[in-house]
């Protein structure tokens, strides 16, 4: 498959315009619809990538309103909010699969694309599955329980996206 300068989110925006012309607050609306169960995007991420898919003539936009640049540095205040962050509840989890995201749009791919993805993922997965069993085991054989813990998620994600590509492709 050839290699693309579109980041995810980039992507998922191209996809959801298929469907025609919509504005920020539209995308935003559709992609928590479409694929808010396994794919999220912030409002700051939309509205950052359309003017840079619009200067690279991947779409174009209406009338742009007002927009200013400028740096931004985090404060004393903003410091501590985020040390209150990061104490709180990590809230639910974020699934962000570009498998599964292309699969959203897979109907737009010619089936041998599709079929080299899926291969593709496969092959990826397998290998990241022997590469994080075999890490896991080391940190349990050195005694390091937090990370082979750890390792055990990554173990049963790639076991479940394995699992999955079995029924997709």
């Amino acid at each position: 498959m050839a290699e693309t300068s579109l980041n995810a989110t980039a992507a998922a925006l191209l996809g959801l315009l298929h469907d025609g012309p919509m504005t920020g607050g539209q995308l935003m609306a559709e992609a928590e619809r479409r694929l808010g169960a396994y794919w999220t995007m912030t409002r700051s991420q939309v509205y950052r990538e359309l003017p840079v898919l619009a200067e690279r003539g991947y779409l174009t936009l209406g009338k742009p309103g007002p927009r200013s640049s400028q740096p931004y540095k985090i404060t004393a205040k903003g410091k501590k909010e985020f040390g209150k962050w990061l104490t709180e509840p990590a809230g639910r989890d974020q699934v962000r699969n570009p498998v599964v995201l292309r699969t959203a749009f897979s109907s737009l791919m010619p089936k041998a694309e599709k079929q080299d993805m899926y291969t593709e993922a496969v092959t990826y997965h397998n290998t990241a599955l022997n590469e994080v069993r075999e890490a896991a085991r080391e940190a349990k054989k050195s005694g390091d329980e937090s990370t082979a813990t750890a390792l055990e998620f990554a173990v049963g994600y790639h076991k479940a996206v394995l699992a999955w590509l079995k029924t997709a492709g």
